[in-house]
């Protein structure tokens, strides 16, 4: 990676750590609306986001996740979410990577922190992230892409 890329992924993770925190009451928890996971769309466009946003969900998780469980399991699959979305051809389907991930995987890691069974907190996982990601998601990378914003950001 070029210092560049490098300096573009920081910049992402700690816009999406800010943002976590800054919205801590609705980013965390059963019912979760992580504003900052509309930064998911990133790396649709620019694939190295992927890396800051992973290091942005381990500084949020450690702050004010659930443990390491989170920490471990929640930064991964924002990570696995970020490295799926870099290889989707088709923008309204950059979404979906996030959404999946985290419904499976932090569903998991909320129903054994706070005693609710796996398919309603994979439920509500799910339905914040779905939320997130086409209410805010979609529209932030239409709008980057349709203004070439993401085009002066690539280069």
């Amino acid at each position: 990676m070029t210092v560049k890329k490098i300096t573009r992924a920081a910049a992402v993770g700690a816009l999406y750590a800010a943002l976590t925190l800054a919205a801590a009451p609705i980013s965390f928890g059963l019912v979760q609306f992580r504003v900052s996971e509309a930064l998911c769309v990133l790396p649709w466009m620019i694939p190295e986001a992927a890396w800051g946003l992973f290091v942005g969900c381990i500084l949020s998780n450690v702050i004010g996740g659930y443990g390491m469980p989170d920490i471990v399991f929640g930064s991964l699959a924002t990570l696995i979410a970020a490295l799926a979305t870099a290889r989707i051809k088709k923008k309204w389907l950059a979404c979906l990577p996030p959404v999946i991930s985290n419904a499976i995987i932090v569903g998991a890691v909320l129903s054994l922190a706070m005693g609710v069974s796996y398919p309603v907190s994979a439920a509500y996982v799910f339905a914040g992230e779905a939320a997130v990601m086409y209410i805010l998601g979609l529209p932030l990378l239409m709008l980057l892409t349709k203004s070439g914003i993401a085009d002066k950001i690539k280069s």
